[in-house]
């Protein structure tokens, strides 16, 4: 992000990017019970209208609709056992820095995501064109996906909060 200098006028430049746009639809529409299919025209003209580009706002649709498909297969990742552990794969230690690995691990200890939920974030990460993600992006990333997971609403919730503190700060 950066300003540009002009006659007396700051003209922002932000590079839009998928997650940008996937957190801008979460922050403005999470409650407003839309359904992405039905509402697909409109929410993507309103996307547009609010300055994001058309070829990043469909490929935030797609990503969208590949986490509804995982919906029904979450639980088709196999279950590790107790014992074992998360090794990452070269490409997912690019993406991921030790920070986001570190968080994701702490969320499998602390049980608010399952083995499975950690697969879907992992494969929601690798499917943004980011060269890497911020822990703040990964936040925003599994909310989404706990969002997307029946029976997952506990962890929604602590996981929305934990989003919500950082991005307001915590008023504690």
């Amino acid at each position: 992000m950066g300003w540009q200098c002009g006659r007396r006028e700051y003209e922002f430049v932000m590079k839009q990017t998928v997650i940008d746009i996937l957190i801008y639809l979460f922050e403005h529409y999470i409650d407003d019970d839309i359904e992405l299919d039905a509402d697909r025209d409109e929410l993507k003209s309103e996307l547009r209208d609010a300055g994001f580009e058309a070829g990043q706002v469909a490929k935030a649709f797609e990503w969208l609709q590949e986490l509804a498909v995982t919906r029904d297969h979450a639980d088709d990742f196999p279950t590790p056992a107790q014992t074992s552990f998360r090794i990452f794969t070269v490409e997912e230690q690019r993406k991921l820095d030790a920070e986001c690995r570190g968080f994701l691990h702490f969320l499998s200890q602390s049980a608010v995501l399952d083995s499975a939920r950690r697969e879907l974030v992992i494969d929601r990460v690798l499917a943004l064109e980011s060269d890497e993600i911020d822990i703040a992006q990964l936040k925003w990333i599994i909310l989404m996906v706990l969002f997307n997971q029946p029976g997952q609403e506990q962890a929604f919730v602590w996981m929305e909060d934990l989003v919500m503190d950082d991005l307001y700060g915590n008023l504690h």
